[in-house]
């Protein structure tokens, strides 16, 4: 009886832990005007999108940029515009994501709404899209 219900539970696939059930998926937070936490922002990302597509597995990754973080995805002034680029282009499984407040809190004090780099997203509230997820189930992390 006990090798029937073994011999059960393999063929289904239960015992076999590799499996995700579904993609792994990471929001990363970036909130300060800090390019050395900018840089750590896109190391985290490149390095859990080469491990899980390592192992045969997908993840899916959002940067949400907000207050001073925001300074990341503008296309005037990002300290790390290039590699923010290039991930733009090669990792389809990362996206970047601005707070539409953030914005209109620079388009008063500057007199002009900040162009974002191509292929940057809008949130209205960055911090709500951060909740969301995380009700979502997925996995919160500030570098």
């Amino acid at each position: 009886m006990l090798c029937g219900l073994l011999a059960a539970f393999i063929v289904t696939g239960f015992a076999s832990p590799s499996r995700a059930a579904e993609s792994h998926r990471l929001a990363l937070q970036i909130s300060d005007d800090d390019p050395v936490k900018m840089r750590a922002v896109l190391d985290v990302a490149a390095n859990v999108s080469r491990h899980y597509s390592g192992q045969g597995e997908d993840v899916e990754i959002m940067v949400v940029a907000f207050n001073g973080g925001l300074d990341m995805l503008l296309d005037d002034r990002s300290p790390v515009r290039e590699r923010l680029v290039n991930f733009l282009k090669s990792m389809p499984n990362v996206s970047f994501i601005g707070c539409g407040n953030t914005l209109e809190t620079l388009a008063v004090k500057e007199g002009r709404r900040p162009p974002l780099i191509e292929g940057v997203s809008v949130t209205q509230v960055g911090v709500a899209m951060l909740m969301d997820l995380a009700e979502k189930n997925w996995t919160i992390v500030r570098p």
